[in-house]
């Protein structure tokens, strides 16, 4: 009998999301009648931008002619969409990040996972607690942690606690660690970080030989001109991060899949025999082995994203989302209940009312007024006590949501 990977059995529960679907699933078998509006996992709903569709059908054709067909494209991603996102993204905004820098992938949630491959199995590992789950389950995976304890925290991960007395925003660790998980803006709190705040982990990692692990999925969301959308907006950060970037949330890629990743030639790490090694090399040989790149079609949808009437529509589909989330905490505040994010950010945090556990307080939703939210307990231990909402959503569904909650509690009695 073929052996396994033990270490999937030290996840302890179902994926957050997979678990959520199958409570849903089974209060709607029970209450067929429910009209359930499902405000948990941070899937977009409105269509892709025009200029993208256009950009795709065009592409199709070009499929259809001999002399325009493309088979196998360059695993690292094209030159033209490279380009446009190395101008656009990062020169843009005085970042020296070039084409050469930038893969492109189908999704920076692979890619999150993905890049635990060119890295030793003996790193020390920080996690903020809540926490993506993502980053976790992976390095849980790949063998990089013991057995979870019973608040679910892993032996050998370093976890920084974020709440409402840190603004969301984790303390710098007073051990050196080698490989830091950030996000911002952040999920699930949708807090931001200042220039300031980045810098000092950027100075961190530079001190200890660090690598930052920077998730921006979310950075179009940021409307603050005083605050970064990348980390290489940070003096040094070419020198200790990668950051990862998506398509998904801005210009609604999610069932299309397009990402991309940040891998600068000046970053390097250590070999066993000591010696120092460039880590584009060993991404660049990894997605060269284990991947074919992604579709020449999906890619010119892509590049419209930074045309003049694709920067127009996303620009409209971002302040969509963002007004679902200000309708969301506005709502919540009334009804009496805590809430943070939803500031530069699409998702909403809320601290669960009497005492409830994040679970409670989701099937309280669920079973009462039919919505679905994701219990903050899902992201970490720290996370117990809180709850995630999603703008990501129709704003009639959204204003139906907020209503059936205002209308049937009132929290702040």
């Amino acid at each position: 009998m073929a052996s396994i990977n033990d270490n999937y059995l030290k996840l302890k529960a179902g994926y957050l999301f997979p678990e959520i679907g199958r409570r849903v699933s089974a209060f709607a078998q029970e209450n067929p009648e429910a009209n359930i509006i499902k405000l948990g996992i941070g899937d977009v709903t409105e269509p892709l931008p025009q200029a993208c569709r256009d950009a795709m059908m065009k592409a199709i054709e070009d499929m259809g002619d001999r002399t325009s067909f493309k088979g196998y494209g360059p695993e690292q991603g094209y030159g033209w969409l490279r380009e446009k996102i190395a101008e656009n993204d990062f020169q843009a905004r005085g970042c020296d990040v070039s084409p050469e820098e930038i893969f492109i992938s189908d999704g920076s949630k692979c890619d999150c996972g993905n890049i635990l491959d060119i890295f030793g199995k003996n790193n020390k590992i920080a996690v903020t607690d809540p926490v993506y789950p993502v980053y976790v389950d992976t390095n849980v995976m790949a063998g990089h942690t013991g057995d979870a304890n019973e608040k679910g925290e892993y032996e050998g991960l370093v976890y920084l606690p974020i709440s409402a007395d840190n603004d969301f925003t984790a303390e710098i660790p007073s051990e050196a660690v080698d490989l830091i998980y950030l996000c911002f803006p952040n999920n699930p709190t949708g807090a931001t970080a200042t220039k300031e705040y980045l810098q000092k982990w950027v100075n961190y990692a530079q001190e200890n030989g660090s690598i930052i692990l920077f998730d921006a999925a979310y950075e179009a969301f940021i409307t603050d001109p005083n605050l970064p959308h990348s980390i290489f907006e940070i003096e040094g950060a070419k020198e200790c991060a990668i950051e990862f970037r998506s398509f998904s949330k801005n210009a609604g890629f999610t069932g299309t899949r397009c990402a991309f990743t940040v891998v600068p030639k000046t970053l390097k790490g250590k070999a066993s025999d000591g010696s120092e090694v460039e880590l584009w090399k060993l991404w660049n040989r990894r997605q060269s082995t284990k991947f074919n790149g992604v579709s020449y079609i999906v890619q010119r949808g892509a590049e419209a994203v930074y045309s003049p009437e694709g920067k127009a529509e996303i620009s409209q589909l971002v302040n969509f989302y963002l007004e679902n989330a200000s309708i969301i905490r506005q709502e919540l505040t009334k009804a009496g209940l805590t809430v943070y994010g939803g500031v530069n950010a699409p998702y909403v945090w809320v601290k669960t009312p009497d005492g409830l556990s994040s679970w409670d307080f989701f099937d309280k939703l669920l079973h009462n007024v039919h919505i679905v939210g994701t219990p903050g307990s899902g992201f970490g231990a720290a996370g117990e006590g809180y709850f995630r909402l999603s703008a990501f959503n129709s704003r009639e569904n959204v204003i139906e949501a907020m209503k059936r909650i205002t209308t049937t509690f009132n929290f702040a009695s």
